[in-house]
């Protein structure tokens, strides 16, 4: 059996896939697979479907619920996928069941494994098979209490990672012209986001597009300014500063994972001696991306 939380929730047996219509029993079977493997009491099920103001016969509709779970659930099986255990009920998975916040999880560690021993093309294989997994938003517009909300929040922050280590493995591998529409239409759904600017503004440089990368920049300056009444993190302004200086290493920047995402400082003297001699060039650029 598959259960799918990575869009809006469906289970697919031999019959075929469906979908849970009534709403509450969606949030209970949503719960007990966010917590599979483990025991939800009574009292939390009711709250995330019904919040603090539970009908008076609601302990009675869980049973209810959790019948017409077992049913559509069943599958040939011999015993019920939810069990009863006191203080509540488990949703346990078989060793056959397939749940896709899972797997999602498992191809992300399988990623940063390989981004982290240099293998660059079986990460971005790994990142790229992981967010085919996405339909559309965790649960879709299933929304309930804490456990749900909880668990829709972790999915979309993992989401964002993955699509900025998907983009990272992209620009290690020479792929900055094909990630540029991508990365434009990631920064208008996420402004706040300074990693996708970050990336924008590398993927431009390194396709000859100076002016326009520093335009990225004034775009995101402007954004966090006024949104957050504070200046963009520390690696948005030594990437400016690079492009500025057209910084021959930001050529050779490798993926971000979870390290310092700008140029180093310079090792010797001899680099900081070019600096000087890019000035002129650097205050052509930026008269070129304040037109």
């Amino acid at each position: 059996m598959r259960y799918q939380l990575l869009g809006s929730l469906r289970v697919t047996t031999e019959r075929g896939t469906s979908a849970v219509k009534a709403r509450n029993m969606e949030v209970l079977l949503a719960t007990l697979l966010v917590r599979a493997n483990e025991v939800v009491p009574v009292p939390q099920l009711g709250f995330e479907i019904w919040g603090d103001a539970p009908p008076r016969r609601h302990l009675a509709a869980i049973h209810v619920y959790i019948s017409r779970l077992r049913k559509l659930l069943a599958d040939g099986r011999p015993e019920s996928a939810i069990v009863t255990q006191s203080p509540g009920y488990v949703l346990r998975l078989g060793p056959e069941d397939r749940l896709d916040s899972d797997e999602f999880q498992q191809l992300m560690q399988t990623g940063r494994a390989a981004a982290r021993d240099g293998r660059t093309e079986q990460a971005a294989a790994a990142f790229e098979e992981a967010l085919a997994l996405w339909r559309g938003p965790a649960l879709g517009d299933l929304r309930s209490g804490p456990i749900l909300e909880g668990f829709t929040t972790w999915a979309e922050e993992a989401r964002l990672e993955c699509l900025g280590m998907h983009v990272e493995t992209g620009l290690a591998t020479g792929r900055h012209r094909e990630l540029i529409g991508r990365l434009y239409s990631l920064v208008a759904e996420h402004p706040l986001h300074e990693a996708f600017h970050r990336q924008l503004m590398i993927a431009l440089y390194r396709s000859e597009r100076q002016a326009d990368a520093l335009r990225v920049y004034r775009a995101a300056h402007r954004t966090i300014t006024a949104e957050l009444g504070i200046e963009p993190g520390r690696a948005l302004r030594e990437v400016q500063r690079a492009i500025l200086l057209s910084d021959r290493r930001l050529d050779l920047l490798r993926p971000q994972w979870g390290e310092r995402s700008g140029p180093a400082e310079p090792a010797d003297r001899s680099e900081r001696a070019e600096r000087p001699d890019r000035a002129e060039r650097s205050d052509r650029i930026e008269r070129q991306a304040a037109a």
